[in-house]
């Protein structure tokens, strides 16, 4: 609605002031990339200033305070990377994840604490850490008791060696590094989202909502997205043994999209994105005097939140939450949440999505234009 406001000017003359203030953000015009307008799968983001992180008494410490940010207008991707396009970029590079690979121990220590020494190479073994859940409830300051590094575990086999992706193509590829995520990204011409640039395409329109989709979990008795609650009826982190531990993935695109026509922008996988991660990178934002415009994160990594890993040990921000969320543990479905995580880690519940640059797309598309004229019927 419209407010207006009175003032009176040193000449004493009446002048009005027009203040806009919307009741609600009108609804977004998604434009979906074809091939000819934009990428295919992508969706434009157009991009503007909005409050990032959240004061809400939901928040965690590090999305504090809500403050005022600027994205320029960007591609991104519809849903995850799949593991269907994920293994088009194996099967044309030979590409070998992270996971595939034997523990380099320079990229390990730094995790460390310092002085802890070197294991011995029959324990520097391949594979990932893996989501193996409990048979009964159990404290949930340790998350060593549900999770377990598996070696074999990669993104053939997120659970392990006895697991396989076979019929879930379009499941999010999961159990792949930053360093993974960062190669396809270079294969395939895309880039990984910077931190504002995420959270403002997973806010899909809305103003500091608490979920992606608004303000309520599930409106009108409807899931929104694959987490704990909802899909399992066992306390987190009970899995039932009948079911083999039946906590996965879902289908991209099972879940309404936002209001960018985004899927699973929270919810079924956590994704990578291009930041190194501070736990106050939101209050050492807020000190500025003016909306930040394009923030591409802090020079280093800071982290006090765990214990016997250095503060400044490397970690990339990782946002979205995913199929193991929940109300009692770690409510990371929500656009403003936020963590850092070991580049090198892979993990069952961990993979990503892309985004490529307004400049970028127009480049492409003068390339494509050049190739079918070079094509075209000679006379």
């Amino acid at each position: 609605m419209a407010v207006l406001i009175l003032t009176i000017g040193v000449s004493g003359a009446i002048v009005s002031v027009w203040k806009m203030r919307a009741a609600a953000p009108s609804t977004p015009v998604v434009e979906r990339g074809d091939g000819v307008r934009g990428p295919l799968g992508m969706v434009h983001i157009p991009g503007g200033q909005f409050l990032m992180g959240s004061d809400s008494r939901l928040a965690q410490a590090n999305e504090r305070p809500a403050h005022q940010v600027r994205v320029h207008g960007f591609w991104m991707d519809t849903h995850h990377v799949t593991n269907a396009e994920f293994r088009k970029f194996v099967e044309a590079t030979g590409y070998v994840t992270t996971a595939e690979r034997k523990p380099d121990w320079e990229t390990l220590r730094v995790q460390l604490p310092p002085g802890t020494p070197r294991p011995p190479d029959s324990a520097l073994v391949a594979g990932g850490m893996v989501f193996v859940g409990t048979s009964a409830p159990v404290p949930l300051q340790d998350y060593s008791r549900w999770w377990r590094y598996v070696p074999g575990a990669d993104w053939k086999h997120p659970g392990g060696p006895h697991t396989s992706i076979a019929g879930k193509d379009n499941h999010p590829v999961v159990q792949v590094s930053y360093e993974d995520a960062q190669a396809y990204a270079k294969w395939v011409g895309k880039r990984l989202p910077t931190e504002a640039e995420w959270e403002f395409a997973a806010r899909g329109g809305l103003e500091q909502a608490t979920y992606a989709w608004g303000d309520q979990f599930a409106p009108d008795g409807k899931q929104m997205a694959n987490v704990w609650q909802g899909q399992q009826n066992r306390p987190f982190p009970v899995v039932s043994p009948k079911a083999g531990g039946a906590v996965d993935t879902s289908p991209v695109g099972t879940f309404p999209p936002n209001g960018y026509g985004l899927s699973d922008m929270t919810g079924n996988a956590w994704q990578w994105v291009a930041d190194w991660y501070r736990a106050d990178q939101f209050r050492r934002e807020a000190g500025q005097k003016q909306a930040i415009v394009d923030p591409a994160g802090p020079a280093a990594s800071w982290d006090p939140s765990e214990p016997g890993v250095p503060v400044d040990a490397p970690k990339r921000v990782t946002r979205g939450g995913s199929f193991l969320c929940n109300v009692d543990y770690c409510l990371s479905y929500r656009p403003s949440a936020r963590r850092g995580t070991d580049p090198y880690n892979s993990m069952s519940h961990l993979g990503f999505r892309l985004v490529m640059d307004d400049a970028q797309w127009a480049i492409v598309r003068r390339g494509m234009s050049v190739a079918n004229r070079s094509s075209g019927p000679v006379n």
